[in-house]
């Protein structure tokens, strides 16, 4: 059987036009089944969150002013484990001038504190763990104060955005004050922590301890913090903390209560 010379010559332009269609179609088949299934991958957890923050004030005139604070949070957690830590350090000092034409100078803040705390976790909500943290504060006259506490803790609330802790346990208190004797003695420790983060990336937190003597319930150390932040940019936010420490029994000549208002901007690690 012959093939007509118009259906030879536009044979090959038919062949060449059915490749081109199915090549189209199983290229559109490939896409359409890689999209149907996608691999997808978890999303990585940040092995450490942190955030540092400092705040200054200072002011020029008959009156100088210079205050300084800084502070770092860290937290770690894997499989059943967590790790905290924290420091803060400040320094102040003003200086006004004088009838005689020179400047009388004082140191208004001098302190340095510091804590690290591993915490267990034998259940999603309960933990078992260590806290150790130190001070030094030259306008306290605290030479130095070290507290060693072991601590059994619960998380009441433990959601995505959302945590409250509350922990207890015995605490081994050394300190000294300025011009005295050493300290050391056993006391009980009672502490909460609560935090929440919004989706906006706002965080509020507040936190409380309280150390009292065993031997004597009247002698007691109460630290707390409560603070606001606010995001404007990815990695930088706007924060204000307030701290109160209270001392019932302080060094001679020492008030109980301290108490800061820091202002200051955070970076998010």
């Amino acid at each position: 059987m012959k093939t007509s010379p118009r259906i030879a010559k536009s044979l090959p332009r038919t062949l060449l036009a059915s490749a081109i269609i199915s090549i189209y179609c199983c290229g559109a088949g490939i896409v359409r089944a890689d999209n149907a299934s996608p691999e997808l991958k978890p999303p990585e957890k940040k092995k450490w969150e942190a955030t540092a923050t400092a705040g200054v004030t200072l002011t020029r005139g008959n009156t100088e002013n210079f205050m300084a604070t800084l502070l770092f949070n860290a937290k770690h957690s894997w499989d059943q484990n967590e790790l905290l830590f924290g420091a803060s350090a400040g320094y102040g000092e003003n200086s006004v001038a004088n009838n005689a034409g020179g400047r009388d100078d004082t140191v208004t803040d001098s302190y340095a504190k510091a804590f690290g705390q591993y915490n267990h976790l034998f259940t999603p909500r309960t933990y078992a763990g260590l806290r150790i943290a130190g001070e030094h504060d030259d306008i306290a006259a605290v030479a130095y104060r070290v507290i060693v506490s072991p601590l059994a803790g619960y998380y009441f609330i433990k959601e995505t955005n959302s945590t409250l802790a509350g922990e207890i346990g015995p605490s081994y208190v050394r300190e000294k004050f300025f011009g005295e004797p050493v300290d050391d003695f056993i006391a009980l420790r009672v502490a909460e922590r609560f935090e929440h983060k919004f989706a906006s990336g706002a965080k509020v937190w507040e936190s409380v301890e309280w150390i009292p003597k065993i031997e004597d319930f009247d002698n007691y150390l109460v630290n707390a913090e409560a603070g606001v932040s606010a995001p404007i940019s990815k990695a930088l936010s706007v924060s204000l903390i307030a701290q109160d420490s209270y001392k019932s029994v302080p060094a001679k000549g020492k008030l109980k209560n301290d108490f800061k208002l820091i202002a200051g901007a955070t970076y998010n690690f």
